[in-house]
């Protein structure tokens, strides 16, 4: 099985891919996601359909969707931001293509990605943590992505770290995400600035001095410019996520972490700071062995990379 494609859905644009078995994208093509939940399921058809006109001897499609995906890898049991609920998508995706299908959360998709082909190709034993707007992630042990007895294991950004803390999307409290992610680094950096204008002013500066609407590209640039408010911000975000990682470390002790997301994008802004934490709150961190924290690197091809290749698996 050579040829496999991948499929990535995410909120506006499904993108999708013709890979090989070295995770190389051959051909890619992407359609808007449409509004209507039944109308992406066609638009994910008409994707593949697309690519295969082009490489005929395609055998299978892996289909990386948001939200909790069956143990069995044919049912997305909830997506919020595509509102399905128990939709047979693999079964909907083999009636109108015609491949073998099967269906995976697109967060484990990326993670395989890094395994396979990226950052932890070199390792049986990896956590994928995406830090964008919020945290995503991926398990892999022993050589084996980890979906947990209902299929739903990985989702690590709702680790509870804050009793009754800040209120989260999923309807809890002080979830790792509201703490470690990019919107938190946008928060701490508006709240920091609107306190202290003057030790914000560079920050203050790239969004027209207004503190209310400062986004993480603003203090992004300012701390990769050495500003001392900017690089607290990143900081803070660093420090919670090192204590997150060390929990995980406890639970599952992989060879490394691989940091993702949009947020990683800032390199050693972020990479060394959380390296720093995790070492600090590692539980007996002076008496064991510990995990190499690394950058991601097969970025926006990660999805689809994934998605296919666990069509082969």
């Amino acid at each position: 099985m050579a040829l496999t494609i991948g499929v990535d859905v995410g909120g506006t644009k499904i993108a999708a891919g013709v890979v090989d078995e070295t995770g190389e994208i051959l051909a890619r093509t992407r359609v808007p996601t449409p509004a209507d939940p039944q109308w992406a399921v066609d638009a994910i058809a008409q994707a593949v359909r697309e690519l295969k006109e082009q490489f005929p001897e395609v055998a299978a499609v892996g289909v990386g969707a948001p939200g909790f995906v069956d143990r069995d890898r044919s049912t997305v049991i909830f997506a919020p931001n595509i509102d399905w609920e128990n939709e047979p998508l693999k079964q909907r995706v083999e009636e109108l293509t015609g491949l073998e299908t099967v269906v995976e959360n697109d967060a484990n998709c990326a993670a395989w990605a890094e395994f396979r082909f990226g950052a932890a190709a070199e390792h049986e034993d990896m956590v994928l943590i995406t830090v964008g707007t919020g945290i995503g992630g991926g398990i892999v042990l022993d050589g084996r992505m980890h979906r947990g007895r209902f299929g739903v294991a990985g989702e690590i950004g709702h680790l509870n770290m804050v009793p009754d803390g800040l209120p989260c999307g999923c309807g809890g409290h002080g979830c790792w995400e509201q703490y470690a992610s990019g919107r938190a680094l946008r928060r701490y950096g508006r709240e920091k600035a609107a306190a202290d204008p003057i030790a914000g002013k560079r920050m203050l500066e790239l969004n027209d001095f207004v503190a209310e609407t400062i986004r993480g590209i603003h203090i992004t640039e300012a701390a990769a410019e050495g500003d001392p408010l900017a690089l607290e911000c990143y900081a803070e975000v660093a420090d919670w996520l090192g204590r997150g990682m060390a929990d995980l470390a406890a639970l599952f002790d992989p060879g490394v972490f691989v940091l993702g997301g949009g947020v990683s994008d800032s390199g050693s802004l972020l990479l060394d700071p959380v390296a720093a934490a995790f070492e600090t709150y590692l539980t007996g961190g002076a008496h064991r062995p510990r995990a190499e924290v690394l950058l991601a690197t097969m970025g926006s091809a990660a999805g689809i990379a994934g998605a296919a290749d666990l069509a082969r698996v």
